[in-house]
């Protein structure tokens, strides 16, 4: 349990980005764990809302828009609703489910800015940026073209070359291009405000203090930020698409509101105030939001995935306390990502498995078992269809389906659909019965900390239970020798059946309705939105016997039915063709040269020896790399993809006779060797080989 009581509990998972539809890599990542949760604490009679919504600005929106020729609302407009029936169809129990490019969340988003603008937290910057002056707006980094300078592609984006995988600035770009109008940029002064996290350090960190009870890749990020020190944060941006800066806050300072948009990571955040505050107008009480962010017997709990682990322990606490009145996260319980079959999940290639094409073959809750038995809860985790069709085979049809189908039918074919009596219980029948009433205490202490692993194998323990009890009590031989011992064995395994169908519900909520209705049990608390603390069955009641004698049963169905070899080669089939017929073109080759030009190059093993953050940059890293012979300074723009402390003590391959640059005020040595996929993803190029070692 939480070390605090709170009242109420408001939980949110990170806004889906609205320019395609989600995987299975999402739901196991910050949705699903936030469902079973939600749908415990429903079922425990706590009062919670859930609230999320599709993330329908930036960029990358943007530039969809722009590809297939129509405008960013229309993007919006027609991923939003795949996403928001793809949540449904798989039972995402949000409370509301909004969107960014509402009024309401405009109206949020301004009112931040303007509070924080007020209470003097922002700082202004003036700089140079490059500008289309034909479209007549400052171009983002993606909206930026030209020659890399550090290996001379001629299609480099503004923050990173495809083709050498350097990190980049549109200001280094050789010969820029605008991808708006194939304009030549130009610099122009513009002004930003940025939120100055760096004073807001020292107060964070007593925060992050007081919640040691967070799981380590979340405490383990944060410390990395604070070694690095935190930074100046630019919260606008010239860019096309988003929420408008405030004409009067601009006016105020003197600067052009025209084209100026709040930047996303300042916004999106905001849309679970927003998503509450129209969650609450349609409850008819348009002020009930601040209960649950106002008041300080509220839990607020973010369920999101590794890479925005910052974005909720520091930035958007940074502005809540900046506001002020705000309560502040109390847990981020954040996973690591999904893989699937032994590779990393990639949406451009087509290596996904997308939810709402999975709901088109199989049910809903066959997922949600898998994907929560296996959660990327303390590292990355796999999925495959094989390992898919095992659990569901072996598990939930062999050991669950199938000890419900064995009571029900026994108690249809010998005690006329009718529970019977239990009389004189054996030792056995008693111990079974006081077993099966700590199940929900245990479980739950699993819920509580977030173990939603542990908490899926507990809740199959009683089906385990259950099984094992039916087979050693035999009622198949006792309904000819002692029908007292029989009616007693299926009295307790209907109890058990009762038990799970409340247990159950928040894995799988469509069949535990399934097995209410089988059973015809009836008064038990909804798991759904608007469900409050009304009598009735919930989990605390879950390890009683909810069946009294005599009552009827409803008509028995297959609660699981297996999943065919047919059916997930199919499955199979379906990933290894979206993988070769989407797949991005690697990029070509590069002009052919000489060996003499070859040569040249001097490539050397490496250790790295030490690694830290360049401050002022979001992009590059310091290392100090052992060669062997000396020791040298590199820097390597790879801080979006590796944190400092993963990279030391990993063997590299680096250009060991490359002429030194200056970046960022320090002089790099040499450049290291990386792999890029078509992702975007690096990694290392290593060998066992000693530092020094000639690479040939």
């Amino acid at each position: 349990m939480p070390a605090k009581s709170f009242k109420r509990t408001l939980i949110t998972s990170a806004l889906p980005y609205a320019n395609g539809p989600v995987h299975i890599g999402h739901l196991a990542g910050a949705y699903l764990p936030a469902d079973l949760y939600v749908r415990y604490l429903r079922l425990q009679g706590r009062d919670v809302v859930y609230v999320c919504g599709s993330d329908e600005y930036g960029v990358a929106i943007v530039m969809r828009a722009m590809a297939e020729g129509i405008t960013p609302q229309e993007v919006v407009d027609h991923y939003h609703p795949i996403i928001r029936d793809s949540f449904d169809g798989v039972g995402i129990s949000f409370d509301n489910y909004s969107r960014t490019s509402r009024e309401i969340h405009t109206d949020t988003s301004q009112d931040f800015f303007r509070r924080l603008s007020e209470r003097d937290e922002f700082v202004l910057k003036r700089d140079e940026q490059l500008y289309d002056p034909e479209a007549g707006v400052f171009l983002a980094d993606r909206f930026v073209r030209g020659t890399c300078p550090l290996c001379g592609y001629e299609d480099a984006y503004g923050d990173q070359c495809e083709q050498c995988g350097s990190s980049l600035s549109p200001s280094e770009i050789k010969n820029p291009r605008s991808t708006l109008t194939d304009a030549v940029p130009e610099l122009r002064p513009t002004t930003h405000w940025y939120l100055p996290l760096g004073d807001w350090q020292a107060r964070l960190e007593d925060y992050i203090k007081s919640h040691r009870e967070w799981k380590p890749n979340v405490l383990g990020q944060i410390r990395a930020w604070f070694t690095d020190g935190l930074r100046d944060r630019a919260i606008t941006r010239d860019v096309l698409w988003g929420v408008p800066v405030p004409q009067e806050i601009a006016d105020a300072v003197g600067v052009e509101a025209k084209g100026k948009v709040i930047y996303v990571w300042f916004d999106a955040p905001i849309g679970y105030i927003s998503s509450t505050r129209e969650w609450a107008a349609k409850q008819g009480d348009s002020e009930r939001w601040r209960l649950y962010w106002q008041d300080d017997e509220s839990r607020l709990i973010h369920f999101i995935g590794k890479d925005n682990i910052v974005f909720h322990t520091l930035m958007f606490p940074a502005m809540l306390m900046a506001y002020g009145k705000y309560v502040v996260p109390d847990q981020v319980p954040a996973n690591e990502f999904l893989n699937i079959e032994g590779s990393k999940l990639s949406t451009s290639r087509g290596w996904a498995v997308w939810l709402h094409e999975y709901l088109e073959d199989f049910p809903p809750d066959l997922l949600r078992y898998v994907l929560a038995s296996t959660l990327p809860e303390a590292k990355d985790s796999a999925f495959s269809w094989r390992e898919f069709q095992t659990r569901v085979n072996s598990e939930l049809a062999d050991i669950l389906g199938n000890f419900v189908n064995r009571a029900l039918t026994f108690a249809k074919r010998e005690f006329g659909n009718c529970v019977p009596p239990l009389v004189d219980p054996s030792a056995t029948d008693t111990e079974v019965i006081e077993q099966l009433s700590i199940f929900p205490e245990r479980i739950s202490a699993s819920y509580e900390r977030f173990r939603f692993r542990e908490a899926v194998h507990q809740t199959m323990g009683v089906a385990r239970l259950g099984n094992k009890y039916f087979n050693d009590q035999a009622p198949w031989a006792t309904r000819k020798t002692d029908r007292v011992q029989c009616a007693n064995t299926v009295h307790v395994s209907l109890q058990i059946c009762a038990a799970l169908s409340v247990l159950m519900e928040p894995v799988l909520p469509f069949s535990a309705a399934k097995l209410r209705s089988m059973l015809r049990l009836e008064g038990v608390r909804s798991s759904l939105p608007g469900s409050s603390d009304a009598a009735g069955i919930g989990w605390a009641e879950a390890g009683s016997c909810l069946l009294s004698a005599g009552h009827v049963l409803g008509r028995k169905e297959i609660l699981f039915s297996k999943v065919s070899d047919a059916a997930i080669q199919r499955q199979i089939e379906k990933l290894e063709s979206a993988n070769v017929s989407q797949g991005p073109p690697y990029a070509e080759a590069k002009p052919t040269i000489s060996y003499d030009d070859f040569a040249k190059l001097d490539f050397r093993m490496g250790l790295i020896i030490s690694a830290e953050r360049v401050l002022k940059s979001d992009k590059l890293l310091r290392l100090q790399v052992d060669l062997g012979y000396e020791q040298r300074q590199i820097l390597a723009g790879v801080a979006e993809h590796f944190e400092p402390e993963e990279l030391v003590g990993r063997s590299v391959v680096a250009v060991a006779n490359l002429a030194p640059k200056k970046m960022m005020g320090l002089e790099s040595q040499g450049m290291l060797l990386m792999a890029e996929d078509r992702e975007g993803h690096l990694a290392l190029i290593s060998s066992e080989s000693e530092p020094g070692a000639i690479v040939c």
